[in-house]
């Protein structure tokens, strides 16, 4: 165990070969199941458990302790819970604390009994002696269920996974470096950013209570919160950067030559770019190009008539992420016909206004560039038109 602050231990558990989160979301780091120990006068308190590969080592980083009085789970998902059934074994009188939501996904996928349940409402405290542990309900990020505990005397504030990543830490200490952000954003795109105005309304609540130490369940512990805290007001703003994403498929080379032209026309008109290869780049970049994008354009080629498979993935998950975009074009290429764009367009249902489409037979040619060109400036002015160009 490592000391975060006066009795309060970190215990968690790091995993650097875990490649894959929730069978979705990769791992290029690893990622860390972080879990605390606080030790009051009277009482004390585990908050959170272990993932199911990390339980062994987890309960061996319990050994030494004799007596738990309270488990608190803020999230019930498997890696903050998977080891809960072995720390009841353990400590057979510990009462699970959490919220009526929480306790029933817990009773559902663990089948305990409600009798080991202590269950708390928003705002309500538990003492723990010297320490006074005040539980915020603090639902959809990422799950209905959340919740956030606080430690009031000594301003340690868990927030299970709301303002984690997936990083290992080796001094329990989130760095403050351009890596570190990069993690954070990454984690936050692929998990939070669809839940982008749960977040903005959990970051004022933290703003007021004005931790010292933020806790999360991945990652670091933040000893200087505001760094965390500033780099989610960006990305929760309302106001998108200058900046659009350019997400494709091409299976002859024809739709990506379109798009490269459409990147030196954006680039020379000063709006940042990001260019993504929906079949060989990682998903997880994607995402994280999205989070303060203004503009998407989605290029495919054509397969059976149809937008090719990973362009439609393309467009499903951009639904699933909920990005804050204002806009959206269309580019692509097909040999013989079909509907490309009716079906692309469709495809994402984000309330974004529709730029017009650039679709070309075989190879671009001087009108489709001229189109191109069109679009370009047509994406410029829309960004300065709110502000951002």
């Amino acid at each position: 165990m490592k000391l975060v602050k006066n009795n309060i231990f970190y215990c968690g558990t790091k995993d650097p070969d875990r490649k894959l989160f929730d069978q979705l979301i990769p791992l290029p780091d690893g990622t860390s199941y972080n879990s605390y120990l606080i030790k009051g006068s009277e009482k004390t308190a585990l908050v959170d458990t272990a993932y199911s590969t990390r339980v062994g080592e987890f309960m061996e980083c319990l050994s030494g302790v004799s007596k738990i009085d309270y488990v608190i789970i803020n999230h019930a998902e498997g890696d903050h819970t998977d080891a809960l059934p072995l720390v009841l074994e353990r400590f057979p009188d510990i009462k699970i604390v959490t919220n009526s939501v929480c306790m029933n996904i817990l009773i559902d996928a663990r089948e305990i009994d409600k009798e080991r349940f202590y269950v708390v409402s928003d705002n309500e405290e538990l003492s723990l002696g010297d320490k006074t542990l005040q539980f915020l309900i603090s639902p959809w990020v990422h799950w209905p269920d959340t919740m956030f505990t606080y430690a009031k005397e000594d301003k340690v504030l868990f927030t299970t996974d709301f303002l984690g990543a997936h990083i290992i830490e080796e001094n329990v200490y989130a760095t403050q470096s351009p890596e570190y952000l990069a993690s954070a954003k990454r984690y936050y795109a692929e998990i939070m950013m669809p839940f982008r105005v749960h977040c903005q309304k959990h970051l004022k609540k933290i703003e007021e209570l004005k931790p010292e130490i933020i806790a999360p369940s991945h990652g670091g512990v933040y000893n200087n919160p505001e760094f965390i805290l500033e780099a989610y007001r960006r990305w929760t703003s309302d106001t998108p950067c200058n900046k659009a994403v350019l997400a494709y498929v091409s299976m002859y080379h024809n739709s990506e030559k379109a798009m490269n032209y459409l990147e030196e026309r954006l680039l020379e008109k000063g709006v940042e770019v990001y260019k993504h290869n929906l079949v060989s780049d990682d998903l997880g970049d994607y995402a994280c190009s999205l989070v303060d994008a203004a503009t998407l354009v989605l290029g495919a080629s054509m397969v059976l008539g149809g937008a090719h498979p990973s362009a439609v993935y393309g467009a499903y998950l951009t639904n699933a992420l909920r990005p804050n975009l204002k806009f959206m074009g269309t580019v692509g290429s097909f040999a013989w016909g079909g509907d490309l764009f009716g079906k692309v367009g469709s495809l994402v249902t984000l309330n974004v206004e529709k730029l017009d489409s650039v679709l070309f037979k075989g190879k671009a040619k001087e009108e489709d560039f001229k189109k191109l060109d069109a679009l370009a400036e047509t994406i410029a002015q829309k960004h300065k038109g709110i502000g951002i160009g």
